[in-house]
């Protein structure tokens, strides 16, 4: 059974920085792209960033420049480094990744239940 499990979420000023980070343990052989996600009440879950297994990296325009992903393959967590925080930023993230579980089983999206961050002064 895989698990995602996020951490690092909380309360924090506008203009102050938080670092989650995910880590994906269980049965696993490889973990493929790995993203993160938030949503807020009554919209849909957007994409905040994402990384593949190479290191190549995508953000939605909201944080480009603000935000990093990065992952650890060695350790199967990803990362996200939000800096410049803004009351918009608040929402629930959630942490995803494309995982094999074993050398012959499909590859399957997996979520974590996810994290809140709330930006407020």
């Amino acid at each position: 059974q895989v698990q995602l499990v996020e951490s690092g979420g909380g309360l924090v000023q506008p203009g102050g920085s938080l670092r989650l980070s995910c880590l994906a343990s269980g049965r696993i052989y490889s973990i493929y792209a790995m993203g993160w996600y938030r949503q807020t009440p009554g919209k849909e879950r957007e994409l905040v960033a994402g990384i593949s297994r190479g290191g190549s990296t995508n953000y939605a325009d909201s944080v480009k420049g603000r935000f990093t992903i990065s992952r650890d393959n060695t350790k199967n967590t990803v990362y996200l480094q939000m800096n410049s925080l803004k009351p918009e930023d608040t929402a629930v993230y959630y942490c995803n990744a494309f995982i094999q579980a074993t050398l012959v089983s499909r590859g399957m999206d997996y979520w974590g239940k996810g994290t809140l961050v709330t930006v407020s002064s």
